[in-house]
């Protein structure tokens, strides 16, 4: 029996393969098919292509072809162009902008296909589950469909259900992938260097998180809980609440919204909401989400942004979510700032530590590319100085001289340029770029708040402190070592003992030093928060720990004074 499953299982393999060669042909790839393939099986395929349909495809330019083939081989190849558009550094540019007008629209399935996959999934049947369930899908695409249904509370819900089948079909999709890219590595070396074994694992990752609906759930809950610890005045975002207990790994069930689609322009008017504040706090909400959370909406189209009645926007769809290190959050801010300043040499320098300190092989070429960047930026209307517009002439930059940013730079690019746009149609005139300044300063320099400096000291000393504690046991350890043979040493040296005392000299005044901002920090709390004792209502332990720190300084401005060689 598992010999035939086997069987079975290569034969769909072999199966899918022809179909993607044979669909490869129709739209003129024949040189890439023959890359795939030693001997010309397939030259008859061509002969069965009607002309009508050769003469069709030839209006179309290389770009657009590669498109309507991820398009015609269905799901798996249509998300795996959606992803390629995210990635401007390996993609021409003219191949992203068609990639991203990849359509994955098909029939939905039957109302008892939906069900079934209901039942089987939250072991029960739709009557018990819910008190209504709505059998056409108000929304489908190639992976999954929504319904409509009512808990027997009351609450609306809207049930994601994945498509009957989809997974076997992407997983068999991926193994065929694979060869594929094992073939052009191997018969094409100038594609090594776009890694296509590499494109493919790291689509498999993401496409695999895409059909697990709990990995979505956790998207939505962590974006919910960011909005929710949000209390200022300024939050203006809403996220659905996910139904744990109706949410499987392909079954979602999120709290409906109603509301009205953000591109609706004239919808909007009737019912009497000004598009003006819409746009104001449609943008910040979105820079909230990228310089204040870290975890940011990757994919903000119209379709999935609602107006609400309190005029609050509310985002659905957490598919693709866009994550940056608080470290990566203040690079941003100081690289905008850097900008705005004109200042070329804080620019190189954010870039290389978005690159993780990447070497530069030629600077003076990059110090040519980022001035003349700066300086068109500045002769722009004002308008034209987006966010979106700087990153993407910045990725241009940062591709031409090899320096390897974070893959969610690009997804950050992409998903401003959809947000600018939709914000363009509801006010035009609105200064974005103003909205974020806050934003971009209070990023750059929340690392330097006296809290969070006066905590990291303070585990810095926790640390020293150990180190010394672990230091004799350590030593005590190696000199066993040595005296056992199992560590020899033949060394020989001149003039190593006045190095050896400055070491010694610094390592003092270091920890002189933490001690002495330790002593400042706590004393600045004690006299803040007022703790007893006091005297004429200030701190004695204030005072006192500021005296002491006076003391360690000037021990310290003398132990300087002395230089070097006061041996």
């Amino acid at each position: 029996m598992g010999l035939i499953i086997d069987i079975v299982k290569r034969f769909k393999s072999i199966s899918r393969y022809n179909q993607i060669l044979k669909v490869l042909m129709k739209y003129g790839f024949d040189d890439l098919v023959q890359y795939l393939e030693e001997n010309k099986n397939y030259t008859f395929i061509q002969k069965l292509i009607p002309n009508s349909t050769k003469k069709r495809v030839s209006q179309y330019s290389k770009w657009a072809k590669m498109r309507l083939v991820c398009e015609e081989l269905g799901p798996t190849f249509v998300k795996f162009g959606q992803i390629l558009s995210n990635r401007p550094d390996l993609v021409p540019l003219e191949l992203t902008f068609e990639l991203e007008k990849l359509q994955d629209n098909v029939p939905p399935m039957s109302e008892v296909e939906a069900k079934k996959v209901v039942e089987t999934e939250l072991k029960n049947n739709v009557e018990t589950l819910f008190a209504w369930f709505e059998p056409t899908p108000f929304a489908s695409a190639s992976m999954a469909q929504v319904h409509k249904v009512t808990l027997h509370s009351g609450k609306r819900v809207a049930l994601k259900i994945q498509r009957a089948g989809i997974y076997d079909v992407i997983i068999e999709d991926i193994k065929v992938m694979y060869r594929i890219a094992h073939v052009l590595e191997k018969r094409i070396p100038s594609l090594k260097s776009f890694d296509p074994v590499g494109l493919v694992k790291n689509f498999e990752a993401s496409i695999l998180k895409e059909l697990d609906f709990i990995h979505e759930s956790i998207n939505v809950q962590r974006f919910f809980n960011n909005l929710k610890k949000d209390q200022s005045l300024e939050q203006f975002a809403h996220s659905p609440r996910v139904y744990q207990e109706f949410t499987t790994s392909k079954v979602l069930a999120l709290e409906f919204v109603s509301g009205i689609k953000i591109d609706r322009i004239e919808e909007l008017k009737t019912k009497q909401i000004d598009t003006k504040v819409i746009a104001r706090r449609l943008a910040i909400s979105y820079f909230k989400q990228i310089f204040e959370y870290g975890f940011f909406h990757a994919d903000p189209h119209p379709g999935n942004l609602l107006v609400l009645p309190n005029n609050h926007i509310c985002y659905l769809d957490f598919g693709m979510m866009g994550s940056m290190l608080p470290r990566d959050i203040s690079i941003f801010g100081k690289l905008f700032i850097a900008i705005t300043n004109k200042d070329v040499k804080k620019i190189i320098r954010a870039l290389q530590q978005l690159s993780n300190n990447a070497p530069i092989l030629n600077r003076r070429d990059l110090e040519f590319d980022i001035n003349e960047f700066v300086e068109k930026y500045y002769v722009r209307d004002v308008h034209e100085n987006e966010m979106s517009t700087i990153l993407l002439e910045l990725k241009d930059i940062i591709v031409a001289h090899g320096l390897k940013v974070p893959t969610y730079f690009f997804l950050f690019a992409r998903s401003l340029v959809t947000i600018e746009g939709v914000i363009e149609k509801l006010d035009p005139k609105l200064e974005q770029f103003e909205i974020v300044k806050p934003y971009l300063k209070s990023s750059a320099t929340r690392k330097y708040n006296p809290l969070k400096m006066g905590k990291k000291i303070v585990n810095s000393l926790v640390e020293l402190t150990d180190y010394l504690e672990e230091f004799p046991m350590d030593l005590k350890n190696a000199i066993r070592k040595i005296n056992s043979g199992q560590i020899k040493v033949d060394l020989t040296h001149k003039g190593i003992d006045p190095m050896v005392h400055t070491l010694q000299r610094i390592t003092k005044q270091l920890i002189t030093a933490f001690i002495m901002v330790a002593l400042i920090v706590g004393a600045s709390l004690f006299i803040i928060f007022e703790i007893q004792p006091l005297w004429k209502g200030v701190s004695l332990l204030g005072v006192s720990s500021f005296s002491l720190a006076l003391l360690l300084g000037f021990g310290m401005i003398s132990n300087i004074k002395k230089g070097d060689y006061d041996y």
